[in-house]
């Protein structure tokens, strides 16, 4: 068979009183294409035409298989581009953590042989510490091997790649259904190791970025992690109740320079700043009840309404700081969460897993922590993180993992810097924390740690 991709001839046409649609067959797809065309000095008509190549394999099944592969794999080598741009951030995280390590572990030898000239209390307490980062060093040394395997992902899809595309040149010359089991191993490869890059550990949360000093001193601010690329509209909420009228701004861009929004009338007072706005609609509190509604943005009507049974409402079962925050509602990467708290479990905090569309509970876990002593809570990747308190020194203390039914207290410091939050969510699309601090928008990144272990790519 010849080149499949042999170019195709080109012949010029010189029509005089004659309509193009005439030459053209009634299915131009399959057969001659107009490419260009223009008014020679003479005032004809001449046309560029693209004709088929006759013994072209364009209709060849395997030929089609091919050129979707190809695709496929370029739809890869992109999703690979942003794996390892991810990576490589981590890594400078990891990288960074390790010198740290060792250098503690250098100190330590040193306090360690000079032990006599220090406190016993000191030299206990720097040895427990090391005794505790100690098993760190490996695991950092197999983020770093992680790091290499994305970088023999990117090589194996660029030889992949080269090999499809000689291919196509010359059909005869590769075993296809090796190619295509080698593609398929790939991408079920890539995926895992996506999957397993999108989510981690909570590690550390950066400095407040102040967006904007606008409103009273409680409320809600969000984006929606869902919407279309290019939609960066911000949503508004002032206040913990007794109001139901929603601010949307155009962008990030407009929200901080300037006071233009459209504003949306909720059929029922909110309660608390616990709403969250995910693909296109509004989830939140009614007022005084424990009822979820889901309100339609686009079609300004509700869209499903639930009791959360059982939940604690009309300050009940809130946040240390009040404002009738019973029901907080958020979102990860895994979808739609409440955290709220019922007396069956003594007040202390139930996280239920919600089906976006009937709002009904998927799962639900009760854990140990009293809901008042919470200052506020947010989910990453399926792990509920809790601060202790909500004004003056704040950190991220408590960390609940549902996908072990497990917790452990933690010690991460989080920026109150104005000093009363009420309001503290994640955006897994930004990555990005969103808070109401006393009257301030401000956002914070987040570092979280992964690491992709081989045996399960």
């Amino acid at each position: 068979m010849q080149r499949v991709n042999k170019l195709l001839s080109l012949i010029v046409l010189v029509l005089m009183g004659t309509k193009l649609t005439q030459v053209l067959p009634a299915n131009p797809e399959e057969s001659w294409q107009v490419y260009s065309s223009a008014q020679d000095s003479e005032g004809r008509c001449v046309c560029t035409v693209v004709a088929p190549q006759q013994t072209m394999c364009s209709r060849d099944a395997r030929t089609k298989q091919l050129r979707q592969l190809l695709e496929k794999v370029q739809n890869m080598t992109q999703s690979i581009q942003v794996l390892d741009q991810r990576t490589q951030r981590d890594l400078q995280y990891v990288v960074k953590m390790e010198d740290q390590l060792r250098g503690l572990e250098t100190k330590f030898k040193q306090v360690e042989e000079n032990h006599k000239q220090n406190i016993a209390k000191q030299y206990k307490a720097i040895k427990a510490k090391m005794a505790e980062l100690r098993p760190l060093i490996p695991v950092l040394e197999e983020y770093k091997a992680d790091a290499r395997l994305v970088q023999q992902f990117k090589e194996e899809v660029q030889n992949l790649t080269s090999s499809l595309s000689l291919l196509q040149q010359e059909m005869g010359a590769y075993d296809y259904d090796d190619l295509h089991s080698r593609v398929v191993n790939l991408e079920e490869r890539l995926r895992a190791c996506m999957q397993k890059l999108a989510c981690g550990k909570l590690t550390g949360i950066s400095d407040a970025i102040t967006i904007k000093t606008s409103g009273s001193r409680f409320g809600s601010w969000m984006t929606d992690p869902l919407a279309p690329e290019g939609d960066t509209r911000v949503w508004y909420m002032d206040g913990y109740h007794n109001n139901r009228f929603v601010r949307e701004y155009k962008s990030m861009a407009d929200f901080m320079a300037s006071d233009n929004f459209t504003s949306h009338r909720l059929p029922h007072p909110w309660s608390g700043t616990g709403q969250v706005v995910y693909n296109g609609s509004i989830y939140f509190n009614k007022f005084q009840s424990n009822m979820i509604i889901k309100f339609d943005f686009k079609t300004s009507t509700i869209s499903k309404s639930q009791r959360l049974d059982n939940a604690g409402y009309s300050n009940t079962y809130h946040y240390a700081w009040g404002g009738h925050s019973d029901i907080d509602l958020m979102v990860d990467e895994s979808g739609l969460w409440a955290v709220y708290a019922t007396n069956q479990n003594a007040g202390n905090i139930v996280i239920s897993k919600l089906h976006p569309m009937t709002l009904l509970i998927l799962q639900s876990w009760t854990t140990n922590h009293p809901r008042r002593s919470a200052g506020e809570s947010f989910m990453i990747c399926g792990t509920l993180y809790v601060t202790n308190g909500y004004s003056g020194g704040t950190k991220v203390y408590y960390a609940y993992q549902t996908n072990s039914s497990t917790y452990e207290y933690i010690d991460i410091v989080l920026q109150n810097k104005y000093s009363h939050i009420s309001m503290l969510d994640y955006n897994p699309r930004d990555r990005a924390l969103y808070a109401w601090n006393n009257g301030h928008q401000v956002l914070y990144n987040v570092t979280l740690f992964h690491v992709i272990r081989s045996e399960q790519l």
